[in-house]
């Protein structure tokens, strides 16, 4: 954890001293796409974003919990997945998610992704049938513009059309790189 959000830590989670696990497990993963802000609860990873690590704390403190710190114990397994993914040795996540960062509806928009394969893409149309909302594609959009849990949810297997990515909270870039590596 950086020296800002120690500093941060302890204003916002005054009663986390170190001693014990906190109820939220908070870090940052370093990846070919940038920096990825990890948090993890009882029930699951829920962030893995890649917003600057005190607009994560700020959104978990808000809607999850005040406990927050780091705990590299639980944090390591989502690591080690992560640079496992990355490497290409990964093709399915196995870490439990905790979607309670996401709304009722962006909930059964992530995890319907959960079912699009690896190197596959599907799009935004296509997410909007298969949750019975064909209409949907903006919501679809929105719910999948916010996912707490980027790469680990595969948001960014959702594309416009075949040769059009569209957009992604890690950027184009990140996003062409994603698909590139599942491509293979």
């Amino acid at each position: 954890m950086s020296g800002d959000l120690d500093a941060l830590v302890r204003v916002t989670s005054p009663a986390y001293r170190g001693d014990g696990p906190p109820d939220i497990a908070f870090g940052t993963v370093e990846s070919p796409v940038g920096s990825l802000v990890v948090a993890v609860t009882g029930r699951g990873v829920v962030s893995c974003s890649y917003d600057d690590e005190h607009t994560v704390f700020e959104r978990i403190t808000r809607s999850v919990g005040r406990f927050i710190g780091p705990d590299p114990r639980r944090i390591d397994p989502v690591r080690r997945e992560l640079e496992a993914y990355f490497a290409g040795r990964l093709r399915a996540f196995t870490v439990a998610v905790d979607l309670q960062l996401a709304t009722p509806f962006a909930r059964t928009v992530l995890q319907m992704l959960t079912t699009v394969p690896y190197g596959t893409t599907t799009t935004y149309a296509e997410v909007a049938e298969r949750i019975g909302r064909p209409r949907a594609l903006r919501a679809v959009g929105n719910a999948l513009a916010v996912n707490p849990v980027c790469v680990i949810v595969p948001c960014h297997r959702v594309i416009d059309s075949p040769g059009t990515p569209g957009p992604y909270a890690g950027g184009p870039d990140a996003k062409r790189h994603l698909l590139a590596l599942e491509a293979g």
